[in-house]
This record gives C-alpha cells, sequence and structure tokens, in this order.
C-alpha cells in the first residue's frame, strides 16, 4: 500500500481481528437493536483497552502536574508524560524529542506553523495547498496570507482523485515559499507521492508540512526519510483520545519560529522589563498540558506496535478490495475517488438519494458512517456534488462487516427506488 513504513522490532502478535475486536469494547454494543458497524474511523477511531487502562491508571495512581512537582507523584506524571513524547518520536523517527510539540490536534499544529512562519512570508508570496485538502490546512493559510499579502494558491486534482502532477510542477516558482499538502485525503483515501513532492519543493528552499492525520492509522511514517519540514497528526485518528496531537517540526526552524502562546510552561524567565523562551519543546507547550491525553497516546502507538503493520495494511486493503467488488451490487452507486494508491475509505453518492438520508437510514441498521462535504468543500465543488456517503474502514473492521453495509445499502437503494 505504500514504501513509507518503518520496520518494528517488537514482537509481533498474530493478526487476529476477532481478538482484537476484543480489545475494543465499544464494539460490542447494539445500536438501533442491530450490532454496531463502526464505518467512521476516517472522522474518529475507538480507543482499545490498553488506552483506557492506561489513562485510568494515570488518574488513579499519579495525577500530577508535570515538571517542577518536587514529589514522587509529580516525578511519576512527568515520567510517563515524556515516555509518550518519546514514544511518539520512535513512531515517526523524528531525531528528536525537541522536536516533537504537543498540541490540541492537526489544525492547532498547522495554525501554531501557520503563525510561526508569518515573518517569512511578504506580499507576493505564494502558499501551495491542493483541491483535496481539508479545511484544517486551507484556512490557517488563508488567515496567514491576509496577514502577510501571500496567496495561496491550489494544486489541482484528477477526476480519479489524484495529485495533478503536471499542475504542482507548473505552480512551483520562485514566489513558492511553503508547500502544504495532505499525506492521505480524507474523502478519497487517495496516498499522495508527498516524498518526492518534497524533494522538488526542496531544491527551491520551500518549507514543507506534511498534514498526517489521515495516514499515520494506517501506516508508520518515517519523517527523517520524507525530509518534511512539518509532519502533524492527531491522536483521536490513531486509535488514542481526544484533545491532543502532535506537531513534529525541524529543530532549526522550531528555534526561529516565535512562540504561538504565552504563559506557564514556555518561558525561561519573566520581568516586567523582558521575558525569555524556554527551549524546545516545551517554548510551544503554554500552560499545563494535556497529560492524560498524551499517556493514551502513547499507549495506542505502544498497542500498535504490538502487530505486524504490514498485516494490518493487508487486512485493510482486503475490506476495500471487498467493498470495491459490491459496488455494483447497488444500482446507482458511484465511488468519488478511484486513485491507484488508497488507504481504505471509500465516498460515495447513490443516485437519487441524498448523502444524509443514506447516513440515517444506514444508522437505524445498526451502521455509522459519515455524510457531508467532510470539511473539504473545496473538493465537493471540483466534484459538482453537496457532499457524499463516506465509509472508513479501520483494522479492526471485518469482511463480514462490509457485506452489512452493502446489504443495507441494497435495502437504502430499494426503499427510494
Amino acid at each position: 500500500m505504500n514504501n513509507l513504513s518503518v520496520a518494528n522490532t517488537a514482537t509481533h502478535k498474530a493478526f487476529d481481528v476477532k481478538a482484537i475486536r476484543r480489545d475494543f469494547p465499544i464494539l460490542s454494543q447494539q445500536v438501533n437493536g442491530k450490532p454496531l458497524v463502526y464505518l467512521d474511523n476516517g472522522a474518529s477511531a475507538q480507543k482499545p483497552l490498553a488506552v483506557l487502562d492506561a489513562m485510568d491508571r494515570y488518574y488513579r495512581e499519579m495525577h500530577s502536574n508535570v515538571h517542577r512537582g518536587a514529589h514522587t507523584l509529580g516525578d511519576r506524571a512527568t515520567a510517563a508524560f515524556e515516555g509518550a513524547r518519546e514514544t511518539v518520536r520512535s513512531f515517526l523517527n523524528a531525531g528528536s524529542t525537541q522536536e516533537i510539540i504537543w498540541t490540541r490536534g492537526t489544525t492547532e499544529a498547522i495554525n501554531l506553523v501557520a503563525n510561526g512562519l508569518a515573518p517569512r512570508l511578504k506580499a507576493g508570496d505564494e502558499i501551495l495547498v491542493s483541491h483535496m485538502e481539508h479545511h484544517a490546512n486551507i484556512v490557517p493559510w488563508q488567515m496567514l496570507a491576509e496577514r502577510t499579502g501571500a496567496k495561496v494558491v491550489p494544486i489541482q486534482v484528477t477526476p480519479q482523485g489524484e495529485l495533478d502532477l503536471e499542475s504542482f510542477n507548473s505552480l512551483l516558482n520562485d514566489r513558492t515559499r511553503v508547500l502544504a499538502i495532505t499525506h492521505v485525503s480524507n474523502v478519497l483515501g487517495t496516498i499522495n507521492p508527498v516524498a518526492d513532492m518534497v524533494k522538488q519543493a526542496k531544491v527551491r528552499g520551500i518549507i514543507t508540512l506534511l498534514d498526517g492525520a489521515q495516514a499515520v492509522p494506517h501506516f508508520q511514517p518515517d519523517v527523517q526519510a520524507l525530509d518534511c519540514d512539518f509532519y502533524v497528526f492527531s491522536s483521536h485518528k490513531l486509535f488514542g483520545p481526544t484533545g491532543i496531537g502532535v506537531l513534529y517540526g525541524k529543530a532549526a526552524l522550531l528555534e526561529e519560529m516565535p512562540p504561538y502562546q504565552g504563559g506557564g510552561e514556555m518561558i525561561e524567565r519573566v520581568s516586567f522589563e523582558r521575558t525569555t523562551w524556554n527551549t524546545l519543546p516545551y517554548k510551544f507547550e503554554a500552560g499545563t498540558p494535556a497529560i492524560a491525553e498524551a499517556v493514551g497516546l502513547g499507549a495506542a502507538i505502544e498497542y500498535l506496535n504490538g502487530f505486524d503493520r504490514e498485516a494490518m495494511e493487508a487486512a485493510e486493503n482486503a475490506l476495500l478490495e471487498r467493498a470495491n467488488q459490491l459496488v455494483e451490487t447497488v444500482p446507482g452507486m458511484a465511488i468519488i475517488g478511484t486513485a491507484k494508491s488508497k488507504v481504505p475509505v471509500m465516498s460515495f453518492k447513490i443516485k437519487g438519494l441524498h448523502p444524509s438520508d443514506i447516513g440515517t437510514l444506514l444508522d437505524q441498521q445498526g451502521i455509522a458512517i459519515r455524510t457531508g462535504h467532510h470539511c473539504a468543500m473545496p473538493l465537493m465543488d471540483f466534484y459538482g456534488v453537496p457532499g457524499t456517503a463516506r465509509a472508513s474502514f479501520a483494522f479492526y473492521n471485518t469482511l463480514d462487516e462490509v457485506d452489512q453495509l452493502f446489504t443495507a445499502l441494497q435495502k437504502v437503494q430499494r426503499l427510494f427506488a
């Protein structure tokens, strides 16, 4: 599915989806009298017991503020908090924990970078994004452009849902200052050729940011191999808790950037004459952090490290393959996004049916999907649709659940026909 996975040296468990599902208690419930089929993983993935237990243990046994407590609980909390940072560093293959910044999520991470790059931009400069970006990787750059006089320029996509690389190549020029691109599309599932794009950008000295929110649940990126300047993702899509995310940034750039917020941990010394900033990564972590959430994210990554990622990717590919095979069983169904390289995300429409009606009727059958514009209005405009229905799969989903989805879609189509 991709060639950017980092080999995991841990002892792997056999990939047994039935056993894996027992690790996710929420999956065993019924919804509207039907067994839950959870296919909204692209919006937020479910949490294994390892994550729930780690956060519970933190609150029961070690809760304290971190870094400056002169007592045992403070030491325990700090060790767990910074241990989670090391877990993230290893997951991304970053060079140092100084390059791992805790944020509230992908959105805040992008805003932090956009704010920090403001001194580098001036009127006439250009920021490259794409037509398949999530709003979180469009709006912060538009706000930056308004402040600096720069311009946001979109890379085109093809009807199949792949980046138009001719468009990309034609847009690179001496005015380009930033390339901010999604690693994986949240609507299309497309895996973009980001390594080659970053390489081309670096030749021109362009700052690069990769939105990895939809990538990290499906494969393990290597930021040093990618050589991107920034990489961002959210915990809750990676089977961890909500309310925390990660910004990886090259240390030299982070050192140059001004703080994003002021107060608390980000200071070295404060006086009314002058305040100096803390060292990395704390320079960007103002106030009491999301300690339990960091611990939970670390536990999620450690849980994933217990499996063979290649086996997980193969299982997810099988889910998407089965779904693609069944499309023709639903009259009027059409897939939005047919890229050759995809994660298991299927956005679709059914002739004569509104996406929200599809979602509501599937929910009555216990099946959870997402409907609407998926925070990607420019992409919806490109395809000429108000929104789509989207089924997004995870490694704990089963082929039987794929079959249940299409049986339910057939019922919905017959009802409206």
